[in-house]
């Protein structure tokens, strides 16, 4: 902690907007301190009297030494680096990352909220239990479904927690079941979680519609099979028309219908995954319920079930008494926890602000505005970017490059990459594996006309690039801090050190 890195720079302060930030080592000045403690006028002791001798490190850890001014400096430039839906548009498909109002930010702030340990008993914790279980209510009025578990902490927390409820109701029934059923456009945790609940993983083909093929799924169903997991609208940002005919077909050999909740937002308050013939709905509460988004959590991803499996719910969860208060109560034939404790509060207070603030007229509004956001993106971009699929989508629209790469050799790639240099975070690429060269956007019903006109403008100009200086494009981004990195090296040799050039 004492010694500064060698080789310090003669000045620590780049200016503001240069194309390069020094590390925080390269910044270190022997002597200098983001720190000061004040004088106590207790007489300094040796450390090996404060600390035990065998627990001290026997060598000195060489921190960087800098002033706190440039410590603030250094991590705020890093942080302006980040795009974030705060920034502009952040049309990634699949992923529904819309802003969050800060009016649930402002809820979650509320100290008679977050002054509460999650261990506090019940009877001091009556307000988040009736908190808890207003949204549980809320959420089962969207999906159609009888009863619901705030527990899992993340989406594909939840897809797990789904199908291990699965598990647990065929295994009640005496019902041993091997397969679980995925279309080929599916999320890619669907099979891991598939895997990870026990079961084996049976794919179906899309039809040239992008739907399911309904005859394949027919194909395969058979007394061995525990479910179907889909999403609808589909991954392709298709409603699945014959889901009716799906349901019934899987129904008919005992089998449940997950739903895939990712998509939830195309459909809130217009459609309900129970009415569709859905057994179990996982929700991903930063998608649809706009809380904060991902990046290891704290997440949510509730599940709710219909009223055949509520009692395979994990517990304990919150419920209402007779007298009026509020309890945890493990259901007759829970699966157990599948989450310690309700550290993520915080993301249950967002989404039932969320829903709140909206109203019953208001999350209609919010799927409507997101399918008509996407609908124009679609029409207007044909020209350049064709629809994989050429009818009206729903949330996302799935568009291809597969013309610009034959034509001009520029891929889908190079289009996100030189995107983001017109100041808009890149779409998903290359998702859905079934749509050769594939864009997928979702500028979610919270990004206005200015703001899609703006996307699609900055589209077309750079489709035009590749025509008259396709080198641009290959070659983009240009003008940011990091520029091409080789992302399967990457994925594989990661070594995010302060040395990592050295060790390249």
């Amino acid at each position: 902690m004492k010694k500064a890195m060698p080789g310090g720079r003669a000045s620590s302060a780049p200016l503001l907007g240069s194309d390069t930030e020094p590390t925080i080592f390269e910044m270190s000045q022997s002597g200098r301190r983001a720190f000061q403690l004040r004088t106590t006028g207790v007489p300094a002791l040796p450390l090996d009297q404060l600390v035990p001798r065998e627990h001290l490190n026997p060598t000195h850890v060489e921190l960087a030494e800098v002033s706190e001014r440039d410590l603030v400096a250094h991590f705020t430039r890093l942080s302006h680096r980040q795009f974030a839906v705060d920034l502009g548009a952040y049309p990634l498909g699949s992923c529904t990352m819309k802003y969050n109002p800060k009016f649930c930010d402002a809820v979650a702030g509320d100290p008679g909220l977050n002054s509460v340990h999650p261990g506090a008993p019940a009877h001091l914790t009556q307000g988040w239990l009736a908190l808890l279980c207003d949204l549980e209510e809320r959420l089962c009025e969207v999906t159609g479904m009888a009863g619901a578990t705030l527990q899992p902490a993340a989406g594909a927390a939840g897809e797990l927690t789904g199908l291990l409820i699965m598990r647990a109701y065929h295994e009640s029934r005496g019902d041993q079941r091997k397969r679980v059923i995925i279309p080929d456009s599916a999320h890619g945790t669907n099979p891991a979680s598939v895997t990870l609940g026990g079961y084996e993983v049976t794919t179906i083909p899309s039809d040239e519609r992008g739907l399911v093929d309904v005859n394949a799924l027919r194909a395969v169903l058979g007394p061995d099979v525990a479910g179907i997991m889909l999403t609808n609208p589909n991954t392709v940002g298709l409603f699945e028309e014959e889901i009716s005919e799906i349901a019934n077909a899987v129904h008919e050999v005992g089998g449940l219908l997950y739903y895939d909740g990712a998509n939830l937002n195309a459909i809130l308050g217009v459609v309900r995954p129970g009415d569709m013939g859905f057994d179990i709905v996982h929700m991903n509460l930063h998608k649809t319920f706009a809380t904060p988004h991902g990046g290891g959590g704290p997440g949510a991803g509730p599940v709710a079930v219909a009223s055949h499996l509520v009692e395979f719910l994990p517990g304990p969860k919150p419920a209402m008494t007779s007298e009026g208060t509020y309890e945890w109560r493990t259901p007759h034939h829970s699966i157990g926890r599948v989450h310690g404790w309700h550290g993520n509060a915080m993301v249950l207070a967002r989404a039932l602000a969320y829903i709140t603030v909206h109203g019953g007229d208001g999350l209609p509004r919010v799927a409507q505005h997101a399918v008509l956001n996407a609908n124009w993106l679609r029409q207007r971009l044909q020209a350049v970017l064709p629809a994989a699929y050429d009818r009206p989508c729903m949330h996302e629209c799935v568009l291809t490059a597969t013309g610009i790469k034959h034509n001009h050799n520029v891929r889908a790639l190079d289009l996100a990459k030189r995107l983001m240099e017109k100041g808009f975070h890149a779409p998903t690429v290359y998702f859905p594996l079934i749509v050769d060269e594939a864009l997928m956007f979702e500028p979610t019903e919270t990004e206005s006309p200015q703001t899609l006109e703006a996307l699609a403008c900055a589209l077309e100009e750079i489709a035009e690039e590749a025509v008259v200086d396709g080198d641009r494009v290959r070659h983009a981004p240009l003008t940011t801090p990091v520029t091409r990195v080789d992302e399967a090296r990457a994925a594989r040799q990661l070594v995010p050190t302060e040395d990592a050039a050295e060790r390249v």
